[in-house]
């Protein structure tokens, strides 16, 4: 079969379902030391519609009957919209992205639930804009400059990327192509480090409030983007809230949500006389044929878990969606953060992390 044959036009497509489709990798390129983008498409034809921000969750195959799940924001961008990347950083005690580095090769096959997520400027929307990124948290910026460039290259955009060393600042390269593309996307590069082979004349040290104005003179103005590790984020956070800035106007993107009891904290309050066992509910997985008691203010998941019933999971606080499952019957109550569609909830869906059940209830799993 050539290459033509596969040729279909967009609206003889229909968009990327992860209840019935995998992705297949296409391509492995290698970005920075221990950072490499994976490139995927559809399994069947189809085509991907996402927010530029979002992320996915990848089902890793780390071993054959226990994989792992890992959330990935993506690089890519929705105006190209037949395949998608994750730009992934592996660090010393990583396991599933270490796999990815060792065992990934294009035409492999995962499982992926998404796209998910709210850290995007359609959710946010402002009249200009200030991303603030460090290390790999650059890649929803890169989705959403990548978008700008495409469909409206006239957005104004103050692109501050930081780094331990120059070799290290992702994308550099293709952003000072987009910048003389985008007659409004000013960069700002910062490193805390350099070597003399680096040859580097820029900004130096650690991101603060003399360097921002530097860069971007009117950032009180801008509707500020900041991704990249917690301590990161803590920093430019406290930092503009030091200079008065209007934090409404402030969105960072994090995957570590406050987490639910935990199954052993419940299981001493019910040791200490604290639940009422009126109020203890069965839990029935209709799939693996098993019942489990579930006490009052513990999740569908945790249920699930000491059932020894297996649900896959990876944020655990209602952000990824990979948690998903049909309500059979019954009812529980759902506080998730954005990882379920309405139209999902519509259809019976629950997220297994955020739901705990309100009487007897029955899951597909």
């Amino acid at each position: 079969m050539t290459i033509a044959s596969s040729f279909r036009h967009f609206d003889e497509l229909q968009p990327f379902n992860d209840r019935q489709q995998l992705l297949e990798c296409i391509s492995v390129t290698a970005e920075a030391p221990d950072v490499m983008t994976f490139g995927f498409k559809a399994d069947k034809d189809s085509w991907f519609r996402y927010l530029p921000g979002q992320f996915v969750t990848l089902e890793l195959p780390v071993t054959p009957d226990d994989p792992v799940m890992r959330t990935y924001t993506l690089s890519s961008t929705p105006s190209r919209p037949f395949s998608i990347a994750v730009t992934v950083k592996a660090q010393a005690a990583s396991i599933g992205t270490r796999w990815m580095f060792n065992h990934l090769k294009p035409g492999m096959k995962l499982k992926a639930f998404g796209p998910l997520g709210d850290f995007s400027f359609v959710r946010h929307p402002g009249e200009k804009y200030l991303f603030i990124s460090a290390g790999s948290g650059i890649t929803p910026m890169m989705s959403m400059t990548r978008w700008m460039a495409d469909c409206a290259p006239q957005t104004d955009v103050t692109f501050l990327s930081c780094a331990r060393q120059p070799d290290d600042l992702l994308f550099r390269a293709e952003l000072e192509n987009l910048a003389a593309q985008m007659p409004r996307l000013n960069l700002g590069f910062i490193v805390e480090t350099h070597a003399p082979r680096h040859g580097w004349h820029g900004l130096r040290g650690r991101i603060e409030t003399s360097k921002l104005a530097l860069l971007a003179p009117d950032f009180r103005d801008r509707t500020v983007f900041c991704c990249g590790p917690e301590p990161f984020m803590r920093g430019v956070k406290s930092m503009l809230e030091s200079v008065g800035f209007d934090m409404n106007r402030y969105h960072e993107e994090s995957f570590q949500p406050a987490a639910a009891p935990a199954a052993e904290e419940l299981a001493i309050r019910a040791g200490a006389g604290e639940v009422d066992a009126a109020a203890v509910s069965t839990v029935t997985f209709t799939m693996a044929g098993k019942e489990a008691k579930c006490q009052p203010g513990q999740t569908i998941l945790q249920t699930a878990r000491s059932a020894g019933v297996r649900i896959g999971a990876a944020c655990e606080g209602g952000l990824c969606g990979t948690c998903r499952v049909m309500k059979v019957s019954g009812e529980v109550e759902m506080n998730h953060n954005g990882g379920i569609l309405d139209d999902e909830i519509d259809e019976g869906y629950i997220l297994a992390c955020c739901s705990r059940p309100i009487g007897d209830v029955q899951i597909e799993a």
